[in-house]
């Protein structure tokens, strides 16, 4: 796992399904990402030609209430159901600062879905109106981190002197 460059987005935007059916706005906000050094990518192993391509990404923010966010997860087409989405997860975790990490997917998502349920991440709330009909989900990171002498735990908090 790499964290991508600026020169990496053409790359990712070519795995991204958004991106190959036209979507510039896509483009546009993998380009973004990857200037602002928040994009975690999977590749697989370099051959002789070179670097492989990527296998999936994922992008790191903490502009959700000041805590960790997977504003998006994606894998290549022809790296699905291979445990590349795992790979970036635990990634996330384990680049992620602060002390609760959050993601969240559409309803009809049901790959997503089974992936962070498999992870064990937490289903925390639903948002409607974003997408007609199809309401957001926000899932919740399993993991605990210690913070400032802090280790949080759940909704308990054990403090270390």
């Amino acid at each position: 796992m790499i964290r991508a460059t600026a020169s990496d987005w053409p790359t990712l935007a070519e795995i991204d399904s958004l991106a190959t059916a036209g979507d510039g706005a896509r483009r546009d906000s993998i380009r973004h990402w990857c200037e602002s050094g928040v994009v975690l990518m999977a590749q697989g192993p370099s051959t002789p030609d070179g670097p492989s391509s990527p296998l999936g990404y994922a992008v790191l923010e903490y502009t959700f209430f000041e805590q960790g966010f997977i504003t998006l997860l994606m894998t290549a087409p022809n790296a699905r159901r291979r445990g590349v989405g795992a790979q970036l997860l635990r990634a996330a975790e384990t680049t992620c600062t602060t002390p609760k990490l959050f993601t969240s997917t559409n309803a009809s998502n049901h790959p997503m879905r089974r992936l962070l349920s498999h992870a064990g991440w937490q289903q925390t709330g639903i948002l409607h109106g974003l997408d007609e009909g199809d309401p957001e989900l926000f899932y919740l990171c399993p993991r605990t981190r210690p913070v400032n002498g802090c280790s949080l735990t759940g909704t308990s908090a054990t403090f270390q002197a």
